[in-house]
């Protein structure tokens, strides 16, 4: 099954972001909001990539650091970091990167499916594909893979967390 496969044929308007002057998209219908970084609540206990939470008008809502997550080394919040805040079937999440770039649209002729050989630092489950825009390449991210409600009780603290809490 694609993880494409919910791209039309117009193809898919997404939000990009850099992340080690790597740049990267994600698909603007899973973005609720981006926010400047504030302050950040911890949690015990919680796998390093989970920096905990923050009150979003009312709502707590877990934040991760992508940086984290896929094995970067960790970088100090400047003024161009933000947090995406992604809503998926009622479910919210934070994830920090390191600037937020433009919103584009990308044809779908410009979306090549995930590489069969991949890097071992970032679970494919998490990637859509590679956009390929004039001499860009862009990493396509999948927002809902990274909510995996069914990891979030693993002891070895490996991506995947419940966007419910942590």
């Amino acid at each position: 099954m694609s993880k494409l496969n919910t791209t039309t044929d117009d193809g898919m308007q997404l939000v990009v972001f850099n992340l080690d002057n790597e740049e990267y998209g994600v698909e603007i219908s899973q973005v609720r909001e981006i926010i400047k970084m504030e302050e950040i609540s911890h949690i015990p206990g919680t796998p390093d990539y989970v920096k905990g939470v923050i009150n979003l008008r009312g709502q707590v809502t877990t934040v991760i650091s992508l940086r984290e997550m896929f094995g970067l080394m960790e970088k100090e919040a400047d003024q161009n970091t933000r947090i995406i805040v992604a809503e998926i079937d009622g479910l919210t999440l934070g994830v920090i990167v390191d600037a937020v770039n433009e919103v584009l649209k990308l044809s779908a002729n410009n979306i090549e499916p995930t590489p069969a050989i991949v890097s071992n630092d970032i679970d494919t489950k998490y990637l859509r594909g590679v956009g390929k825009l004039d001499d860009r390449l862009l990493i396509l991210l999948d927002i809902p893979g990274m909510m995996d409600f069914n990891e979030h009780n693993s002891t070895d603290h490996k991506p995947g967390i419940c966007a419910r809490g942590v």
